[in-house]
């Protein structure tokens, strides 16, 4: 028997809605347009950019992976979760607005980078306050639905910031406001759109999301408190092997995921030669068909479960990331990587939705840090060794089939879990 959702369906489409409006940053910054504008404009060339972009994953990748636990625990203690998200999203939003500043010169690369791992930053954290919100607001066999029904809200949030970017800004002709073609600003002022992007549609989470009343000490008392717990959970994390084995695949399949949305624009732009425009163009169609994948196989989540709906995801990507590896016509590479596109949104979702079922009530914000780190501990090894492997061997196509193995060794480690036996410990 379907139980009701416990809070209001506006408080449920607010929700949704945070995943449309921080979709922007990931979709316009770290995958698409100024991943691409930083290694073809910014940098001194292609290669050394990439390599460049890779270190600044890397570091933020460390600094996400050191705070998400810390902050998760001391967020259990004091009970609520918006004030955490306002302030992640902030520093989101105006790192965003700042690489404005960002001329295609290489003497704004430090510059560049440390916005970009600020946003980073900001991004990941005040997803770990935003998921831990989603076991309270509907039964546990209605998880899957939501989360990816969100997900694809997400991709289409990406997917209509993408669109105005292109129409609005980088194929304007004659650009808006006076650009200035020759310095890139028609690039550049999508940096701002996105902030604004953003900042407006969080706006429904805070009014309409009901948080968690306060329940506990004062903040420096919870942290101490939080952090002595993490460090209580980390030493009895043989009580629950199954969520472990879980975290580790789950460690190494994201940072595959990652890696892929960290260098698409980018060896779209190398390998098949497409200009930043191309990228957006490809980036739509991409969306589109991440967001009806994550929708569509929401369902699945909740009939089949979320374990099954990942290997199934994971398989897909492992056979299509090989075939778009092999390929050197634009048109194949179009296809497979909107077939690709399909299983990206619903290997997310589902994980998401399968930490929503492990996680212990009381422990919800800081398990979701642990979900976290799992998807950032190692996340410097994806861009680390496509960037090296790139920059040694001299080729991208070389660089990029370092994704797959990520993808192979998650999967054999999830086929171990045993999601019945982990609810129940």
């Amino acid at each position: 028997m379907t139980e009701e959702p416990r809070v209001s369906r506006r408080a449920i489409a607010a929700w949704c809605l945070y995943d449309w409006a921080n979709s922007a940053f990931p979709t316009v910054v770290i995958t698409f347009v100024f991943a691409a504008y930083f290694t073809e404009a910014v940098a001194a060339d292609r290669e050394t950019g990439t390599a460049l972009w890779a270190n600044g994953q890397t570091v933020s990748a460390l600094l996400i992976a050191t705070l998400s636990p810390c902050l998760g625990a001391v967020a259990d203690r004091t009970g609520r979760r918006k004030p955490w998200i306002l302030a992640f999203s902030l520093l989101c939003i105006l790192a965003t607005a700042s690489l404005w500043f960002v001329r295609p010169d290489p003497a704004f690369v430090p510059l560049a980078l440390i916005l970009v791992v600020l946003g980073s930053i900001g991004f990941e954290l005040g997803i770990i306050f935003y998921n831990a919100l989603l076991p309270e607001l509907v039964a546990r066999d209605r998880l899957g639905r939501l989360s990816g029904w969100a997900w694809g809200i997400g991709y289409a949030g990406g997917l209509s910031c993408l669109i105005l970017s292109l129409m609005l800004f980088v194929q304007a002709d004659p650009p808006p406001f006076g650009l200035d073609r020759g310095a890139a600003e028609h690039v550049r002022a999508v940096a701002p759109f996105a902030a604004a992007w953003m900042l407006l549609f969080v706006i429904p989470l805070f009014a309409f999301v009901p948080d968690l009343r306060r329940r506990g000490p004062a903040l420096l008392t919870a942290a101490r408190q939080g952090l002595a717990a993490l460090w209580d959970t980390l030493l009895r994390v043989r009580d629950y092997p199954d969520t472990a084995r879980f975290l580790l695949a789950n460690m190494i399949y994201i940072d595959g995921l990652n890696t892929l949305f960290s260098f698409g624009g980018i060896y779209a732009g190398g390998q098949f030669g497409m200009n930043i425009a191309e990228v957006l163009q490809f980036g739509i169609y991409l969306n589109i068909s991440a967001g009806l994948g994550a929708a569509a196989f929401a369902w699945l989540d909740d009939y089949l479960g979320a374990k099954p709906t990942i290997l199934i995801s994971l398989a897909a990507l492992i056979l299509l990331g090989a075939g778009i590896l092999l390929v050197r016509d634009k048109a194949w590479f179009y296809a497979l990587g909107i077939l690709i596109g399909l299983f990206l949104g619903p290997a997310q979702a589902a994980s998401r939705s399968l930490m929503a079922r492990l996680a212990p009530p009381q422990q919800r914000a800081e398990f979701f840090g642990l979900f976290a780190v799992s998807g950032r501990l190692t996340s410097f090894l994806g861009p680390l060794s496509v960037g090296w492997v790139t920059y040694l061997a001299d080729s991208q196509r070389v660089g990029m089939a370092m994704i797959l193995p990520f993808f192979v060794i998650g999967a054999s480690i999830l086929m171990t879990v045993d999601v019945r036996r982990a609810i129940r410990a």
